[in-house]
């Protein structure tokens, strides 16, 4: 169990609902994943579009909750103004922050985001801030009223995982209090396992599912890569050892000698 956004939640696992083969392959991949949370773009909900209203129509069916994305603003008025038609259309507070900067790598732009944050905040909304691995921004996006953070691992889609993994660890070393969910570059299950590992919380993805050549049965995968990390964090991890270290005990043990 743990807690997000003031909503009490079982799955570690936030999930994306966006370039999957087909609304049956998505809405089978996500109830394979175990995800409670799902991540839906404004841009996708059009009123006056039957296949949006369907889409619409799977998302409620599923009973999960909604994080609505600003996906594809590029300043901080526009990503405001999208939270704020995104809260009428969907019934919730909350509202994924993503303010792109740059479009070569999709990194989003620090000064935009917080300057956007600091607005919702004061506005009502519970954000989840969609930023880089970098400890400045972080403390900025905390300073702005942040109680969750989304530091990405690498480029949105690229699948590269954890680039710069001390980066992530340095900003969950600094806010052991505040939500940290690891948003975009994830690839594949063993990324996830390494970030949870980390300590962080839980793992936003959606390429790394709807692109694999089975969705559903890499939804599973990585149902069960968040849940293995997160033990492994609460366990403990081995410290690493310079040299070899036997794992059966010598001392105590029988001995035998053959005389001449």
């Amino acid at each position: 169990m743990w807690e997000i956004g003031g909503k009490t939640l079982n799955s570690r696992l936030l999930i994306g609902s966006a370039l999957y083969p087909s609304p049956a392959n998505m809405e089978e991949s996500i109830k394979v994943s175990g995800a409670q949370i799902v991540t839906v773009s404004l841009r996708r909900q059009n009123a006056g579009d039957k296949a949006g209203a369907s889409f619409w129509n799977i998302i409620k069916a599923l009973g999960l909750e909604v994080l609505p994305n600003t996906a594809g603003s590029h300043s901080a008025k526009e990503a405001i103004t999208t939270a704020q038609m995104a809260r009428e259309v969907f019934g919730t507070n909350w509202i994924k922050l993503e303010v792109i900067g740059d479009q070569y790598n999709l990194q989003p732009d620090p000064f935009e985001t917080v300057k956007a944050a600091e607005v919702l905040i004061k506005e009502g909304f519970e954000v989840f801030p969609y930023t880089t691995d970098d400890l400045v921004v972080a403390k900025k996006l905390v300073e702005a009223g942040c109680k969750i953070l989304m530091p990405w691992g690498s480029p949105i889609g690229s699948g590269q995982g954890l680039m710069n993994p001390n980066n992530l660890k340095a900003i969950r070393e600094k806010y052991p209090d505040i939500q940290l969910i690891v948003d975009a570059g994830i690839g594949k299950p063993s990324d996830a396992v390494q970030a949870m590992e980390l300590g962080y919380d839980g793992i936003l993805l959606n390429s790394a599912i709807a692109l694999a050549q089975d969705p559903v049965k890499m939804a599973e995968a990585f149902k069960y890569a968040v849940a293995a990390g997160r033990l492994g964090f609460q366990a403990g991890t081995m410290q690493k050892r310079e040299f070899a270290s036997p794992s059966t005990p010598t001392v105590g043990t029988p001995f035998w000698h053959q005389f001449d």
